[in-house]
């Protein structure tokens, strides 16, 4: 079973790496971590503020990338027909979902991390020396340039080891950030639980939906998500006891997104009572739960599917 799921998980990746519309996400991102700079210039706590907007972009494409990627990767299989050669084989449904599934998540933990070095790197320039980014900048893309000459048939796959020793080295150097290089990280970790979840919630609707409601759908639940605290405390003398009691069953079966993002305090360890590592650790429980459940769910859908 492992292998047949990692088979399809590989080909998922390969399949979303070489996908358009992802080279224009990333090349967003990298452009949104320049115009935090720009921002950034035009404070007096530029770190600051350039760790903050980049942490948020960061999140927010992530986002992104999860619903085009979970809503798109079934649905082309089944439009070019390459979805029945596959399941004629000796595959189990259920294991074709769960390959789809962690095929995505890595591409997205990918573009994560590359979109995190840049944050780091940039700290770099500001907190240490402009002359030591720019050359780390330039030793990881002749890294990444002699990983490509030497896997020439499994190219794509040189930016998994790259992009997560990058963010490593890139995380060590900013050392000097203290307080910043913290934020990024830990919303990074963050970002990860959220769209593992997200993912899950595309590829539940991806098993009996078209691309387009998919779409709408997980939209719909990320929203909801984000603001289920909200939902979750509507005054009943405002709203009405109706809008009150749905508002409350929503922000109990919707996952509580919110807690991906939360308050810079909280995440610097200003908070009392509220470890930073005990708060990723529960967030990443709690995205475990729902996306167990929800994976569950799909391969349950996805068995009964007829795709004649």
């Amino acid at each position: 079973m492992f292998r047949r799921v990692l088979t399809i998980s590989t080909n998922a990746y390969r399949e979303a790496v070489r996908a358009r519309v992802l080279h224009g996400i990333v090349a967003l991102a990298l452009a949104t971590c320049a115009y935090a700079m720009i921002v950034a210039s035009l404070t007096l706590e530029q770190p600051r503020v350039l760790a903050n907007v980049g942490s948020a972009s960061l999140s927010l494409y992530a986002v992104l990338t999860a619903v085009v990627l979970g809503a798109t990767s079934l649905h082309r299989e089944l439009e070019l027909k390459t979805i029945f050669p596959i399941l004629s084989r000796p595959l189990h449904r259920h294991e074709y979902v769960l390959g789809k599934y962690f095929g995505t998540l890595l591409t997205l933990s990918v573009f994560i991390a590359i979109d995190a070095s840049a944050l780091f790197l940039i700290l770099v320039g500001y907190e240490k020396s402009v002359v030591l980014a720019l050359g780390t900048l330039g030793g990881s893309l002749a890294v990444l340039g002699a990983l490509l000459v030497a896997m020439k048939r499994r190219r794509v796959y040189a930016l998994v080891p790259w992009s997560f020793a990058l963010v490593l080295v890139s995380y060590w150097l900013a050392a000097p950030a203290g307080e910043n290089r913290q934020l990024v990280a830990a919303l990074s970790l963050l970002a990860i639980a959220e769209v593992s979840i997200v993912t899950a919630v595309a590829v539940f609707f991806s098993s009996f939906s078209s691309p387009f409601l998919t779409s709408i759908f997980t939209l719909s639940v990320f929203a909801i998500g984000r603001t289920a605290d909200t939902l979750g405390n509507l005054p009943a003398k405002v709203f009405g006891s109706a809008v009150h009691m749905f508002g409350v069953v929503l922000a109990k079966i919707v996952p509580n997104l919110h807690l991906y993002v939360p308050a810079r305090p909280l995440l610097l360890g200003q908070v009392s009572g509220t470890p930073v590592a005990t708060y990723v650790a529960t967030a990443t429980l709690h995205s475990f739960c729902y996306t167990l459940i929800l994976l569950i769910l799909s391969a349950a859908l996805f068995a009964r599917r007829d795709f004649q």
